[in-house]
């Protein structure tokens, strides 16, 4: 009979994530098959599965953690941000509209705007999504042996306790034992863990069976006595202290954990080492594309507000525009913020490589069209106008696919002038991964194109080419494109060259590393909680 542990916590970003990954871990070396399963996930980092379907990208690190694949069940509920309150709702990997979460909507008093916006009834929502989740836990049921459970916020927002499907309405959905985790490095640990307990009714409290105080720094004997009246408030033990986990390169979820994540390298001057430059636009997505480049040892990744000191881009080696939920909203905030300009004086320099991808690609265009508002109210917005190529929203549905493409670049005697050839000649007609998760369609002018579509749909509904190169500009709509070890060895070896530094070649960092960091982490988490207790929960209960 499958097992089920739900890990909560007492804030978003509180480390449930990583708790979740580390018990994956942990069980599987054990022999224990075991899948990771997180009924409602909002974050704008999400992952295409060999189903071709959508989920969080938290749940394929734990999924990695559990040496598995990723599937769609072990996410039946994604929401993606889209702004004016409003999230995209993903139902087992598929978008089946939006809804507004601050507001109770009936749509038999729907109005015209409720319509064009594809609204989802609050009603509806709701037996759908119960639905997904009873069926997509009963999936992983047949085979598995555990499921780690994670939650969503904190189980203490009473106001969504009806109709939660989060927090304890997954755990009683999945009859699953809850552990509580606190974020010590927030300060206030010992009220969070006492409020939580304080704010749930007598079902919820009883399913509560332990506490995990997190992300601790400094000497533990510090925390008994505050620890000792803790368990006399909450009636349910404190099973370790889990300390800050230094230096893990694991794909962060969400924004609120991008903040807290240290990019920065200790290195001598800005002559012995790559500066990859992000810009961190308003509506940032999937930029752990950007990851695989922290784990280089002579690369520093150098985050970029839209409204820092120019001097932040001075001595950059290489530009990267990420992935972004909305791409006009993001392009108009670019002009307002004077970065558009920036970035186009870097262009006319020449003197370094210039990268979009997804929503960040159609930046970098002429224009991007959107007659029908799928992103915003824009119609359509000049871009920054240095790759040309034109993207426009008219699908009807949106591209979610596992992609797999050939470089396709043009001879030197044809585009000597090229960075990209240069770059990247000596791995012409190699192969190339992705995943793709786009509305828009984008149509090369000037440009020409990066890769040939082998699986997948890239640049327009032709699906033969995807992305689009022009003299130091490239950009693509294949996320995931760094992790191809021999493009971003290509690339760096070209800017570590341009610098006289050392060129690399050997294994791929990134892999190892993070294999690495959920090795370190399973064994600081196994050490510092009771794991004996932990065992009786779930196999004895």
């Amino acid at each position: 009979m499958t097992k089920c542990l739900m890990i909560q916590g007492t804030a978003s970003n509180a480390g449930k994530s990583l708790i979740v990954a580390a018990l994956c871990r942990i069980y599987t070396k054990r022999g224990y098959k075991v899948a990771p399963f997180k009924s409602q996930n909002m974050s704008l980092n999400s992952y295409t599965t060999k189903e071709n379907k959508e989920i969080a990208i938290a749940q394929v690190l734990q999924a990695k953690a559990a040496n598995i694949e990723p599937t769609v069940d072990m996410n039946p509920i994604l929401l993606k941000p889209k702004g004016d309150s409003c999230s995209q709702v993903i139902i087992q990997g598929e978008a089946v509209g939006n809804k507004d979460f601050f507001r109770k909507y009936d749509k038999t008093k729907a109005t015209q705007k409720d319509i064009d916006n594809d609204l989802m009834d609050d009603e509806d929502y709701r037996i759908i999504a119960k639905e997904a989740v009873i069926d997509s836990l009963n999936k992983l049921k047949e085979d598995y042996d555990i499921i780690i459970m994670e939650g969503a916020g904190s189980p203490a927002e009473i106001n969504l306790r009806e109709g939660d499907l989060a927090n304890m309405g997954a755990a009683e959905i999945a009859d699953a034992d809850v552990l509580l985790v606190g974020d010590i490095d927030k300060g206030g640990v010992f009220a969070s863990i006492a409020g939580t307990f304080l704010l749930l009714d007598d079902a919820d409290r009883s399913r509560f069976k332990g506490v995990i105080i997190n992300k601790f720094r400094g000497k533990q004997e510090l925390l008994c006595s505050g620890i000792e009246r803790l368990e006399e408030i909450i009636e349910v033990p404190v099973l370790g202290i889990v300390p800050y986990a230094e230096n893990l390169q694991l794909p962060e979820e969400d924004s609120a954990s991008l903040k807290e994540h240290n990019w920065t390298k200790e290195f001598e001057s800005n002559r012995d080492h790559i500066i990859i430059g992000v810009i961190k636009l308003p509506k940032i997505a999937n930029f752990t594309d950007i990851d695989p480049f922290d784990s280089e040892d002579d690369v520093e990744v150098r985050m970029i507000e839209l409204y820092d000191d120019k001097e932040k881009l001075k001595d950059i080696d290489a530009l990267i525009l990420p992935g972004t939920r909305n791409s006009t909203e993001d392009m108009k905030e670019l002009e307002e913020s004077g970065m558009a300009d920036r970035i186009r004086k870097l262009h006319n320099n020449k003197h370094i490589p210039i990268i979009g991808i997804c929503g960040g690609y159609q930046i970098l265009g002429n224009k991007i069209i959107d007659k029908n508002h799928k992103e915003s109210k824009l119609d359509e917005i000049d871009g920054l106008g240095i790759l040309d190529i034109e993207s426009e929203f008219i699908r009807e549905e949106k591209i979610v696919k596992q992609s797999l493409a050939n470089f396709e670049l043009k001879t030197a005697d044809e585009d000597e002038s090229d960075q990209a050839y240069e770059m990247f000649c000596k791995i012409n007609g190699e192969e190339v991964t992705g995943y793709e998760l786009h509305e828009g369609t984008t149509n090369l002018l000037g440009a020409k194109p990066l890769f040939r579509i082998k699986e997948g749909m890239g640049n327009n509904n032709e699906g033969k080419y995807d992305g689009a190169y022009q003299n130091n500009v490239f950009g693509t709509y294949f996320h995931g494109i760094f992790n191809n070890y021999n493009l971003r060895r290509e690339l760096l070896n070209y800017l570590r060259e341009k610098k006289g530094l050392d060129i690399k070649t050997g294994e791929d960092p990134y892999e190892t590393s993070v294999e690495n960091s959920l090795e370190k982490l399973a064994n600081i988490v196994e050490e510092a909680l009771d794991m004996d207790y932990i065992d009786n929960l779930i196999f004895n209960d």
